[in-house]
């Protein structure tokens, strides 16, 4: 089968995002403005660069109470401060409550019974159960082509490990196996790692 974006694809449900996984989920909170916390999920997100660590996630849909882009993004251009919160396996359930669409001032952390904390170098919040979380200060939002498509970076200017997911001076994906994002409604744990030298 082939077929041209722009001409649709004529199945049940878009392929696309069912094509590019596992995705890995970047649980990301913001504090807005006026000090409402929020907590949302975002698979498309990743680690960008190592020195200064970056990362980026992006935002592709809209809510009517925020202008043309979500929660998220709206926080993060007001404040210029976000948190990525890694998601394992235990923390599936809450995550995927803190997904809905909800009413901008619904507290996900509330409304999903998650515990959280204060970040060290930004003032936000942290799921403070997370394996780990990175704290960042925003560098820059980039428009994409579409309707209320922006990318979102950020520098890490502080790392949370939860110190059993510490083996031999390691961060261990084992001790709490991460959770990625499938196509449509699925999801998957990683369980099975090994490892491969690059050539010389």
């Amino acid at each position: 089968m082939f077929y041209r974006p722009e001409d649709g694809h004529g199945l049940p449900h878009n392929p696309f995002n069912a094509i590019v996984t596992p995705r890995p989920i970047g649980w990301i909170s913001t504090r807005g403005a006026e000090g409402q916390d929020n907590l949302a999920p975002y698979s498309f997100f990743n680690a960008v660069a190592y020195v200064p660590p970056q990362v980026m996630f992006a935002s592709t849909s809209a809510k009517p109470d925020r202008e043309g882009t979500k929660d998220s993004v709206a926080n993060i251009r007001d404040t210029g401060l976000f948190c990525v919160n890694i998601v394992g396996e235990a923390q599936r359930d809450a995550m995927n409550q803190s997904s809905g669409a909800w009413p901008r001032g619904v507290d996900e952390f509330t409304d999903a019974g998650i515990d959280r904390a204060e970040c060290e170098t930004i003032a936000c919040s942290r799921v403070a159960s997370a394996p780990a979380a990175l704290e960042c200060r925003l560098t820059q939002i980039v428009a994409l082509p579409g309707d209320a498509n922006f990318a979102v970076f950020g520098e890490v200017t502080g790392v949370h490990m939860r110190d059993d997911c510490l083996t031999d001076g390691f961060f261990d994906p084992g001790t709490y196996r991460p959770l990625a994002r499938m196509g449509y409604q699925d999801y998957t744990v990683v369980r099975d790692t090994f490892t491969m030298k690059r050539p010389e």
